[in-house]
């Protein structure tokens, strides 16, 4: 209970400093980490690189939580896995592993009851048994191929009881031991967005520019020989903020943009005499279908444009995309 003597200041001091001491308690306990990682930790990484199946991950409480985001980010970057709740096992769940599998168990005092309950049963089908505990002479430290210690000097919660820092330590272990199989694997960024197809990740390294550009009578195209008036008509009415031009073979010629346009008013020209031929910019830049959409952000931000035409490898018009088109895929 707080003293009702306290002023405000001390109240608001009082906050910072218990949050500050977790923090320092949880600092502590990760950088303690370092010295663990050892043959243990090889070992472990050599296990599971080796298995057929996949990482089941279980554990009870504040250590099933954590066991549930470990599953989730081995997941993410290579190694399948998944979480299955020691509890459930004992009901059922345990037809979810087989003996192709690696089990990761995870216990502060390695002695939880729901989990050493399964070990006979995992030893009996084959499956090999990874832990972290907080305590490397306990039973699932001791039936493990590799015991990880996340043993923690002192929790951060000033009673001892809470899981805080020793959830902390779990959690940054499980993260090397997911970073160090990544790496193993040779796990690549598009690997990661094969995974991640609905993240705004996934959209950056897999959409094309194919997948979302103007295709046939949505492609604004004028021939040279059409006047600027009716060009600009053509740039009204399919809203791309441009034109393309092109031969009678589709072959691009050249593009007339918004900005093409301010610089032509500039001059003492006649929109229902003059052919866009004589105002398009030719050699302008294009993109190929089969690039990145990301690509074409790049190259839009870069040249400060914000359209552009779609060609194909021989020069041909096959579409056309802008920055609205980006933005609505979520590329931006």
């Amino acid at each position: 209970m707080s003293n009702s003597s306290q002023t405000s200041a001390d109240i608001e001091q009082t906050y910072r400093d218990s949050a500050l001491r977790a923090i320092d308690i949880e600092r502590d306990a990760i950088a303690a980490l370092s010295d663990r990682i050892n043959e243990h930790f090889v070992r472990a990484c050599e296990v599971i690189m080796a298995c057929k199946g996949r990482v089941v991950v279980t554990g009870m409480g504040k250590s099933g939580h954590i066991g549930s985001k470990i599953a989730a980010t081995l997941a993410s970057t290579g190694t399948p896995s998944f979480f299955v709740h020691p509890g459930e096992a004992s009901h059922g769940d345990l037809g979810m592993i087989t003996g192709q599998d690696v089990v990761l168990a995870i216990s502060n005092s390695g002695n939880t009851s729901e989990v050493v309950t399964l070990l006979p049963l995992l030893r009996r089908m084959g499956a090999p048994l990874i832990s972290m505990t907080g305590n490397t002479t306990s039973t699932l430290a001791t039936e493990s191929v590799a015991n990880l210690d996340v043993s923690v000097a002192l929790e951060a919660c000033p009673l001892g009881l809470a899981p805080t820092s020793s959830t902390t330590a779990t959690l940054v272990m499980g993260d090397a031991l997911a970073v160090a199989l990544l790496e193993a694997r040779g796990f690549s960024a598009e690997d990661f967005a094969l995974s991640h197809p609905g993240g705004s990740l996934g959209r950056r390294l897999l959409l094309r520019v194919s997948d979302i550009m103007h295709t046939g009578d949505q492609i604004p195209r004028v021939t040279g020989d059409t006047l600027l008036s009716g060009a600009l008509l053509e740039i009204s009415r399919k809203g791309l903020g441009m034109t393309t031009v092109v031969d009678d073979t589709g072959e691009l010629t050249g593009v007339f943009t918004d900005g093409d346009l301010r610089r032509t008013l500039d001059k003492p020209i006649d929109v229902h005499t003059t052919a866009i031929n004589e105002v398009m910019t030719r050699n302008g830049k294009t993109i190929q279908a089969d690039h990145l959409a990301v690509d074409a952000l790049n190259m839009m931000e870069e040249l400060k444009i914000n359209a552009l035409p779609v060609t194909n490898s021989d020069g041909q018009l096959v579409g056309a995309i802008n920055m609205h088109d980006l933005l609505r895929a979520g590329v931006i």
